[in-house]
């Protein structure tokens, strides 16, 4: 955001390359935690902020000083003929919470294009039933996908919708207003841990039963990553092929401990190729390839930094490296030496990546 003179100390960002400035026309509180933003896309980059159910805007700000970038999830679908980003406040989390404190008609917010995979598959079938599972604010791309299937198609959804109480339900009054205009197509089957603790297994189980076959249909997870985790292997232990299973992640995967340990020979170097122009940079132990070129004071291209996007995605030409996380690549292009630069550890004495 910009043009804000507030507690949070933002400051102006315009005119960072690749960024627009998207003017706040509507701000909807959703539930005491979450808010949602429509956003006015100006004129003269109305194409490039184009895009598909399921992609997400990277925001740029500035608080005390800090450049902050974080992703947020289109709440909206394209047939709606608008942009809708939905933020819920996140303990420690500091654009979200300022998002949610200062958020008016009239601010700017900084953001590049729409970007992600979390996107719909082209059914072969009309009959394939949508299965999706969302986990307190996952809901914010399962529901852009919900709208799309429901506006553009005749294919049958399951939604599992999990949350910890009632009242931090986003979109409550939505979905049961899609479910009621479409009782035939949409089942919704809401999860409360304060009911019933946290989702299981066997719920999980129970939910996809009735989903026949169970290898036609198209499964979307996003959550939690406890949350997702039980999904996907209930998802995959019923059948569904890993081809059909999409996962989007909301936080950036952590380095296991010992993680570079496993190397005979510790990384001492990383070469970088970024605009045609060569850094040779030092390593230090445990950080990305990523970080390791920001050290270098290379502004190398990232987004979402949860290895969901593929924005930071570098070709390794020398040595090897290793991802903790990639839900961008294909894999033919992993095969192909591309990795995902925010979540590649260096697994050997020299790396040498080009960014392309």
């Amino acid at each position: 955001m910009s043009g804000v003179a507030d507690g949070g100390g933002a400051t102006d960002v315009s005119g960072a390359a690749g960024f627009a400035s998207l003017r706040i026309t509507r701000v909807v509180r959703e539930t005491a935690d979450a808010v949602s933003l429509v956003l006015d896309v100006p004129e003269h980059c109305s194409s490039e902020f184009r895009y598909q159910a399921g992609q997400f805007l990277t925001v740029r700000v500035t608080l005390d000083g800090r450049e902050l970038r974080r992703c947020y999830s289109m709440s909206s679908a394209p047939v709606q003929d608008e942009l809708q980003i939905t933020v819920k406040r996140d303990p420690g989390g500091a654009v979200s919470n300022w998002i949610n404190d200062t958020a008016a008609e009239g601010v700017e917010l900084h953001a590049a294009p729409p970007e992600g995979r979390f996107v719909l598959r082209e059914a072969s079938d009309a009959a394939d039933v949508l299965v999706a599972f969302a986990g307190g604010s996952g809901i914010t791309p399962i529901i852009s996908l919900v709208r799309t299937v429901l506006a553009t198609s005749s294919r049958p959804i399951r939604l599992f919708y999990a949350n910890r109480a009632r009242e931090s339900a986003i979109f409550a009054r939505v979905l049961d207003g899609l479910a009621d205009a479409h009782p035939d197509r949409l089942v919704i089957v809401h999860h409360f841990d304060e009911d019933g603790g946290v989702v299981t297994p066997s719920a999980i189980e129970h939910f996809i039963d009735p989903v026949d076959p169970v290898d036609s249909a198209d499964y979307y997870i996003c959550g939690p990553a406890p949350f997702m985790e039980t999904v996907e292997k209930a998802v995959l232990k019923s059948g569904a092929p890993g081809t059909r299973v999409h996962l989007e992640r909301f936080s950036v995967a952590q380095v296991p401990l010992g993680v570079t340990e496993d190397s005979a020979e510790p990384t001492e170097e990383v070469v970088i190729e970024l605009d045609r122009n060569r850094t040779n940079a030092a390593y230090r132990a445990g950080n990305t390839l990523l970080q390791t070129a920001r050290m270098a004071g290379l502004r190398a291209p990232s987004s979402c930094e949860t290895g969901s996007c593929g924005t930071c995605m570098a070709r390794v030409v020398e040595g090897s490296a290793r991802m903790l996380n990639n839900d961008a690549l294909e894999d033919d292009e992993v095969e192909e030496g591309w990795v995902l630069t925010c979540q590649s550890l260096p697994a050997s004495r020299k790396v040498h990546i080009i960014y392309e």
